[in-house]
């Protein structure tokens, strides 16, 4: 199946689920992960997942591209919280309203606020929340520091917190060349990618644990990330290639 054809399953399905009954918060996790595991598919990409994959609370990854989404989408449902620019993407800003996703706008404080509320409620579920703590995509060289501030809702909530690590690697072994940072446009790094077909991927879960501050949680969840993805490679650094990319 071609990537084309997949994405119009996934806009056909959508709207055969809406047609059937309520659109409820887990239906719309659930087919955004058999969206992300057709599209996945149809881009030849090689996936793997490793540990328990997370059925409830807070999921906190390290972020290197858009693609991060494709896969851990298609590890579990889950919904994810991104960057406000996102909503308004062609194709992929409906995709992401249609699977439940929250919008974060960094430049208002207001925003952050009410994610932090829509967590608190979503965290009840049987559904995990992911999110991206650097803040930003970066290209693969060292983890950046995970802002704590959203956190918050899952330790009030005293729900479990799981650190993931997220690797690829493409025909010449580079990481590098399938992430997106920097100043990098999004049509040129995506047309990269499909041109990059067979690329693994792979996704990494730690220990689901409870904090009691998000200080900790978010310092100790960034030294397990690092130390996943150290273990496969060799280690890497806390400082990054820092770029204004968040999905």
């Amino acid at each position: 199946m071609t990537l084309g054809a997949a994405l119009a399953a996934c806009f056909a399905y959508y709207w055969l689920i809406r047609m059937r009954g309520r659109r409820t918060l887990e239906r719309r996790a659930r087919w955004l992960q058999w969206s992300c595991r057709l599209v996945v598919a149809s881009m030849g990409i090689r996936c793997r997942a490793e540990g328990p994959v997370p059925a409830r609370g807070l999921v906190v990854s390290n972020h290197l591209s858009h693609v991060d989404i494709l896969i851990l989408g298609a590890a579990m449902p889950c919904f994810f919280i991104s960057k406000a620019e996102v909503a308004s993407w062609p194709y992929f800003g409906w995709a992401a309203r249609a699977g439940g996703t929250l919008f974060l706008d960094r430049k208002r404080r207001a925003s952050a606020n009410m994610v932090a509320q829509a967590m608190s409620k979503r965290l009840r579920l049987a559904v995990p929340i992911v999110l991206f703590p650097e803040g930003t995509s970066t290209d693969g060289s060292g983890v950046l520091r995970f802002h704590p501030r959203l956190y918050e809702p899952a330790i009030v909530a005293q729900a479990p917190i799981t650190a993931a690590a997220i690797r690829y690697v493409n025909k010449g072994g580079s990481e590098r060349e399938l992430c997106w940072y920097g100043d990098m446009p999004f049509v040129p790094h995506l047309w990269r990618v499909l041109a990059s077909r067979g690329f693994s991927a792979e996704v990494q879960f730690g220990a689901p644990q409870v904090w009691p501050n998000r200080r900790d949680a978010a310092q100790a969840t960034h030294e397990e990330v690092v130390a996943m993805r150290g273990a496969a490679r060799a280690p890497v650094s806390s400082e990054g290639d820092r770029g204004d990319r968040t999905a």
